[in-house]
């Protein structure tokens, strides 16, 4: 007896429908007239708007002429798949032992097979499926050319609704956070409870969507959304968006000066907070064994002194006779470290400017550590009667130009007044316009014994680029650069105070 193939489920085609028109409008804002007329069809017929399907419309706009529309986008993309209306169902199936797991229902007999034993609900699939492509399409299919200030508000406003159908507080995910308010605030507060473990989401979405917001902020005059606060509130901080603000910050003035502090205020305090937590225990100066313990309580090494006393044990009155006790090493070696961090503030080492102000700015808070901040481009700046405040520091740089290393150095040299005491950090991509006599010049510092530590660049993600030339030359010298990812330059910073 042959078997016959099951007949095509017409929610599936249905939901394949969606989905294709979704990708078509992705890859190609030209309207397919065939995808087009087919998905009107299968969105008024499961009784959802049209207006569900125009691009130029607004979640916020179809959730304040359909409120109930507003529950279901909540928890629409959750990972495990879990929507907030199946709680109740599930609730109802632990409740009801009977209904959990079908006695007094199912048949015992040979089933119908006009009746479908699958599970799952393909009409509510078909629905979500319009739901996800609305929220889909109107993320990532930001086109090109000029954006004004309302398409940037309504994307912030769409993006907040991808967020929430992710399970997240609006602005979470294009500020990297996890829990924190923040970001456009669209109709409703988003989903409480737990924040879902989007780990599986294979690329990160939230430096994506970071970088579509960039990108969008790029495509429109900056200006023009600083001058107005409702907008400026709404900007999430990023390095794309800090880089446009630092460039153009001269040529602002009253409100948007003020909104463009502000923000750049933001990422500083976010960036330094989780610097700080990397720097953070790290210990200034070697123990110096050559001063006695100070005989106080807190510093009693428990463990070397019943470790040092077990010969005085009694086996018969179970008791430790405790003949000397002894304490820890506390004092360390006072002899101040100089750290001087030399970073290249031309154009393509914006990332590095940024995080260095701000690294250099908690190691200058750490006891005996003496931090000098020295940037450059064609002419060389010494920033460390600011290097406390990273915010003032950052105000005080000037984005582009070229690269010459040389005069950086002739600020460097006369602040290495004990070169074993003394690490310079040097953070450039390299690419300098006298490369031998800059080389040359990091040597001879190399061999009077200062610790000189070259960086490609220091950047959250790791990448860079260094040129070929210097990086081939470090490594023959013993001082090979360093990946650009921060977390190396703070274990070596960590390293060389600790000795």
């Amino acid at each position: 007896m042959t078997e016959t193939a099951p007949a095509p489920d017409a929610h599936d085609h249905r939901r394949q429908v969606l989905y294709w028109r979704l990708l078509a409008r992705l890859f190609d804002p030209e309207e397919r007239a065939s995808l087009e007329a087919a998905s009107l069809a299968v969105v008024e017929d499961i009784g959802l708007p049209a207006a569900l399907l125009d691009p130029q419309v607004s979640i916020d706009s179809i959730v304040q002429r359909h409120p109930d529309l507003a529950a279901e986008l909540d928890g629409l993309m959750t990972p495990d798949g879990a929507h907030p209306q199946d709680d109740s169902a599930e609730t109802d199936a632990r409740t009801d032992p009977q209904d959990a797991t079908g006695a007094d229902r199912a048949p015992t007999g040979p089933q119908d097979p006009t009746v479908d034993a699958d599970p799952r609900d393909r009409a509510a699939e078909v629905r979500r499926a319009a739901l996800v492509s609305k929220v889909l399409l109107n993320v990532f299919a930001t086109g090109s050319g000029a954006v004004s200030a309302g398409q940037l508000a309504r994307w912030q406003s769409d993006a907040g609704w991808l967020e929430r159908a992710l399970g997240c507080a609006p602005g979470d995910l294009r500020g990297g956070r996890t829990g924190a308010p923040g970001g456009v605030a669209p109709t409703g507060t988003g989903l409480g409870g737990a924040t879902p473990d989007l780990s599986r989401l294979i690329p990160q979405i939230g430096p994506e969507l970071g970088a579509l917001e960039a990108d969008l902020v790029k495509r429109m005059r900056l200006r023009e959304v600083l001058a107005d606060p409702q907008l400026a509130a709404r900007l999430t901080p990023s390095m794309s968006l800090i880089e446009q603000l630092l460039r153009d910050k001269n040529n602002l003035s009253g409100v948007a000066l003020a909104n463009a502090k502000a923000l750049i205020r933001r990422f500083v305090d976010e960036v330094a907070q989780v610097l700080r937590t990397q720097v953070e225990k790290t210990s200034v100066g070697a123990i110096d064994r050559s001063v006695p313990p100070k005989r106080v309580f807190r510093n009693l090494d428990l463990d070397r002194t019943i470790w040092k006393n077990l010969t005085n044990y009694s086996p018969e009155e179970e008791r430790l006779y405790v003949d000397r006790l002894y304490y820890r090493h506390t004092a360390r070696k006072t002899t101040p470290q100089r750290l001087i961090v030399v970073v290249d503030q031309s154009g393509s080492m914006v990332d590095s400017m940024v995080n260095c102000t701000i690294l250099a700015s908690i190691f200058a808070g750490l006891p005996r550590v003496d931090v000098h901040l020295i940037a450059y481009d064609t002419q060389a700046l010494d920033l460390t009667p600011w290097v406390h405040d990273p915010f003032e520091t950052l105000l005080r740089t000037n984005l582009g130009g070229g690269t010459d290393g040389t005069v950086a150095m002739a600020l460097a040299q006369p602040k290495i007044a004990e070169p074993r005491n003394t690490v310079v950090v040097w953070i450039s991509d390299f690419y300098e316009w006298q490369s031998q006599p800059l080389f040359d010049s990091m040597a001879a510092l190399h061999r009077s014994g200062t610790r000189f530590i070259p960086v490609g660049s220091v950047t959250s993600s790791g990448r860079g680029s260094v040129n070929p030339w210097f990086r081939e030359r470090f490594k023959d010298l013993g001082t090979p650069v360093l990946s650009g990812h921060i977390r190396k330059l703070v274990h070596e910073l960590k390293t060389f105070l600790a000795s």
